[in-house]
């Protein structure tokens, strides 16, 4: 199964920003232990700081994924474009948030990307990637 795993803004960070919330792994860190995790799959990792390039990338899903896996950042409380564009995706989509948004800031409890998505995994850090991508494998073998 090939798995598209989008990262959204201030990601590229991690391992910088507030490690006592998003925890010290780099993305870089994360993306290998994605694919280590999950010898048998092919996995393309995106990241942007970029709303545009974001729902680009979501556009250009088609048929060449099994799934997706998506970390929104931000974007998850606010960005009505991006929740369109994964809604327009004919395959499974998860969100997964590192930290638990819904004991955080009040303006973070709220996603607006999640209820087009599959699922959602929140605060657990980048375990939540690997359940992410599991729930999709899940699905496949319904």
């Amino acid at each position: 199964m090939k798995f598209l795993i989008i990262n959204g803004p201030n990601l590229n960070l991690l391992g910088k920003r507030d490690t006592t919330i998003y925890g010290s792994d780099s993305l870089s860190d994360i993306n290998d232990f994605i694919k280590n995790h999950f010898d048998e799959d092919s996995f393309e990792f995106f990241q942007s700081n970029h709303e545009g390039d974001i729902i680009d990338k979501i556009h250009q899903v088609g048929e060449n994924y099994s799934g997706v896996v998506i970390n929104p950042g931000a974007y998850a409380h606010y960005s009505y474009a991006i929740r369109d564009a994964l809604e327009s995706c004919s395959i499974p989509v998860i969100e997964v948030h590192l930290s638990n948004i819904y004991e955080r800031e009040e303006f973070r409890r709220v996603s607006v990307t999640a209820p087009v998505c599959a699922g959602i995994i929140s605060g657990e850090g980048k375990q939540g990637y690997i359940k992410a991508v599991e729930k999709i494998k899940e699905a496949y073998s319904n």
